[in-house]
């Protein structure tokens, strides 16, 4: 019965991560050309962020959170797979 119950965790647990996956390959990288939107903003940051103004440190969150998010999964998943 253990065992039934600790395979369910790892099916929903890797559903989670595939979905964290997704949606850092979708709206975490998107627009994909010249550059992921979310590398400039990072590279923009780090470069003091002059001129950056609301809207940009939103969208730097917005495409920022799926990083997060996989991230916060992958800790999550590796952390119940360690006896």
């Amino acid at each position: 019965m253990k065992k039934g119950k600790q395979s369910e965790t790892d099916e929903k647990g890797k559903g989670n991560l595939r979905l964290a996956i997704v949606l850092v390959l979708t709206l975490g990288l998107a627009p994909f050309t010249p550059e992921p939107h979310v590398w400039g903003k990072i590279k923009w940051v780090m470069g003091g962020a002059n001129g950056m103004q609301i809207m940009d440190y939103f969208d730097l969150v917005l495409h920022g959170t799926p990083w997060v998010y996989l991230i916060y999964e992958l800790v999550k998943y590796f952390n119940r797979r360690t006896p």
